[in-house]
Order: C-alpha cells, then structure tokens, then sequence
C-alpha cells in the first residue's frame, strides 16, 4: 500500500466507526453549532417499549344506588371531581428525593499455620538397611503457610431533588389505580434536561388541587438527567468505554 494512501484510509476508517457507533453520533454531528432540538409531544402509549401495567386485581363490585338519593356508593363528592380520574387527564406530581446514606466497612483476617513431620530412627537404625551410607533424614515434611486479608470500603452518597412535572393518565386499573407517564424538557442554552415519571398511583392519594407526593406512587420510576455539550463532554470517549469493558485490569 503507498504511504500517502494510508491517512486517507485511517480518516475513513474513523468516520466509518464514527457512523457505526449508533444514532446518537450522527445527531450530535446534525447539532454542532445548535442546541438540541426538543422531542415532539406524542402519546406515550404508542412509544416504543411501551407495556401496559397489570397487577392483582380484586372481584369488581359494581356501584349501587340508595333510593330517592343523589348520592352514589364510593363516589368521592356530591359534586364533580376535578381530580384526574380517567385516561387522558393531567395531574401534577411533587417530585421530592431527599436521600443520604453514609456506609463504612473494613475488614481483616490473618492466618498463619506451619507443619513439620520427620523421622530420627527407623527401627531402631540410623542409616536405610540397603544403603549402609544415606542417612535417614530427621526431617521430611516441612510447610509454612501465612495469609493475611485486608478490605475497605466506603460509601458516601447524599442526593437532593425538589421540582414538579405534569403527567398523563395511561391506564386505569379495574381497582380504580391509575397509571401515570410524564415527561418535562428544559433547554438551557446548549443543554437539555430531562425529568421522566412514571408509576401507579391510587386517587385518594391526590390532593385536592389535583397534585401527588412523588412518595405515595407505586413503582415509581424517575430518571433525571440531560444531554448537550456539558454531558458530552462528562461522558467519556466511545473508545475508553470500550476499553473498560473489555480490559480485565
């Protein structure tokens, strides 16, 4: 191969991995010089990986009406609720993590052992009989061992969330629980931030002004994060990911 034919052979041959590396390195290619572009509003149910939730459910029990009454068995008001009840309505979840965890381990363990075994005499004679000039040996079997282990650790963890997002009814169990997705996208500049929710919630855990605790929700599922030149530049190279995964030292 001519050497002025391998340059251009190795810049292919990075755009080539460069391409291969998924989706994500073209789009950061289509945003040099541009801040990320917002996702569109769809319906989460028709998202990819999208699974309906089901869990126990109790035997329905159909609602029953008092005579010459307005007031129906396990309604929550006289009036209309303005809480979410159904698919499609929007209630707004107080995301609240405050979690602190301080752990310290260390252990150690020695151990030490030494064995010896050997014979002076062997029936009463010094020498071997065959061999009137080798010497028994006193000592035949001589060992020591020691081992000696020591491990720390340490873990120092202290998280502070506080912020609140608007999320959509998905489902509605037959026992009344509603299934719960929402999704809040900030761009600050060449930064986007994300805050996803999900999970069950039960109605008489709303508030009356249509909120929740992002505590009282069942399977909860949050994820805060973002994507931008900051995160870009945190992350390591696709390379040096590579290489974490594959060395064994």
């Amino acid at each position: 191969m001519p050497i002025r034919q391998r340059p251009q052979r190795v810049v292919l041959a990075a755009l080539t991995a460069a391409l291969l590396s998924g989706c994500s390195a073209v789009d950061r290619f289509a945003d040099i010089g541009s801040p990320p572009s917002l996702s569109a509003i769809e319906n989460p149910t028709t998202q990819a990986g999208y699974r309906p939730v089901h869990m126990p459910m109790p035997d329905p029990m159909p609602a029953a009406y008092n005579p010459n009454s307005l007031w129906r068995s396990g309604s929550r008001a006289f009036f209309k609720d303005q809480r979410a009840h159904q698919v499609g309505d929007i209630l707004t979840v107080k995301v609240k993590i405050t979690d602190k965890a301080t752990i310290d381990n260390e252990t150690k363990r020695s151990r030490k052992s030494e064995e010896e075994a050997g014979v002076n005499d062997l029936l009463g004679l010094s020498k071997v009989p065959i061999f009137k000039k080798v010497q028994i040996p006193g000592t035949l079997i001589s060992t020591d061992s020691t081992a000696t282990t020591e491990g720390k650790g340490s873990v120092n963890r202290s998280e502070d969330l506080q912020t609140n997002v608007a999320a959509v009814v998905t489902q509605v169990l037959p026992n009344g629980n509603m299934v719960i997705e929402g999704r809040q996208e900030i761009r600050v500049n060449f930064e986007l931030r994300e805050l996803v929710v999900g999970g069950i919630v039960r109605p008489e855990d709303i508030e009356a002004d249509n909120t929740i605790v992002s505590t009282k929700i069942a399977q909860a599922r949050i994820a805060y994060g973002g994507r931008g030149q900051i995160t870009d530049v945190q992350q390591p190279r696709y390379g040096q990911q590579v290489l974490d995964i594959i060395l064994p030292w």
